[in-house]
């Protein structure tokens, strides 16, 4: 599993900096997250495929989260695309991007699906043999969503040396993959733990876009391996960030020490503050692993 951080930081962009989208890259799917503008061109800076993107996920519909997506729908059709494109997002979603697309006669040729969002509760939005995709609620000023990304357990391995010592058919090997036990010609049973050794332990990654601070969602993160959590201002700011339901550094990470999380991921910081390594002083005194977004980065789980 990688993530690539397109864009990192709140509301206006600026010469070096975007603000929020990221590409997830895990079992073989590439999920664009969030489409702020300047992701098409990140997405080409970086040498991601754009051919490779099947499903989008928009947190909510302020500008600096979604602007980027109609100029990413007519690139599509200008690359010639065919295949479906999922969009997942907020209710109003699908109204604002086909309205620009009627405006200028600029309809897809490719299969354009949205998949548009009202519950308040977390709802599984993909599946599939390999991963799924849940909503996590969060509190901002307009209805918004995060996103829990999680593999699906793999097979266990098989130990070559012990089938190959008690000669069991291979017609055998797959379902002992699957954790079945094995029973010799004599009756006398050997355990799935003897023939096979534990698969990797499925990864997970939650993304938590804008939220005031929300304990609510700690059951539905429990565990992760890395979690993204806004941080739009540091605590000297805490009465701001009430007053536009953002997080501070600080509040961040609490949800991730309460969580239980491995790492914790700082993003979308308010570009008011010159030195982003202040928001990892911050969060560091209550949650140590923390690591700061910046745009090109790259996080390998």
């Amino acid at each position: 599993m990688k993530l690539h951080i397109l864009g990192c930081y709140a509301a206006t962009p600026r010469t070096l900096s975007n603000p929020t989208s990221q590409v997830l890259d895990i079992k073989n799917h590439l999920f664009l997250i969030d489409c702020g503008e300047g992701t098409q061109v990140a997405l080409r800076k970086h040498k991601i495929k754009f051919s490779r993107i099947n499903h989008i996920f928009i947190s909510h519909l302020h500008g600096d989260h979604f602007f980027g997506l109609p100029g990413l729908v007519a690139t599509f059709q200008l690359l010639g695309r065919e295949k479906e494109l999922h969009i997942h997002g907020p209710k109003g979603i699908k109204e604002a991007i086909t309205l620009l697309l009627k405006i200028g006669n600029s309809w897809t040729k490719y299969p354009l699906i949205f998949h548009e969002l009202t519950s308040k509760e977390s709802v599984p939005l993909y599946e599939d043999n390999k991963v799924e995709v849940t909503s996590i609620p969060l509190d901002h000023r307009i209805y918004t969503n995060g996103f829990l990304f999680q593999e699906k357990p793999q097979d266990r391995s098989l130990n070559v040396a012990a089938v190959s010592k008690y000669n069991i058919d291979k017609a055998y090997y797959a379902i002992i993959k699957q954790g079945k036990d094995y029973t010799l010609e004599n009756g006398r049973l050997l355990s799935n733990a003897e023939l096979t050794f534990d698969p990797p332990a499925p990864k997970s990654y939650a993304y938590c876009s804008d939220t005031a601070y929300d304990p609510s969602i700690i059951p539905l993160i429990k565990h992760a391996d890395l979690l993204y959590h806004e941080a739009t201002f540091l605590e000297t700011e805490a009465e701001l960030a009430r007053k536009t339901k953002h997080s501070t550094a600080k509040e961040a990470a609490t949800i991730a020490k309460e969580a239980k999380v491995s790492r914790l991921l700082l993003g979308h910081f308010s570009t008011r503050y010159k030195d982003s390594a202040m928001f990892e002083k911050e969060a560091q005194v209550v949650f140590p692993n923390v690591l700061l977004a910046q745009d090109g980065k790259e996080i390998d789980f």
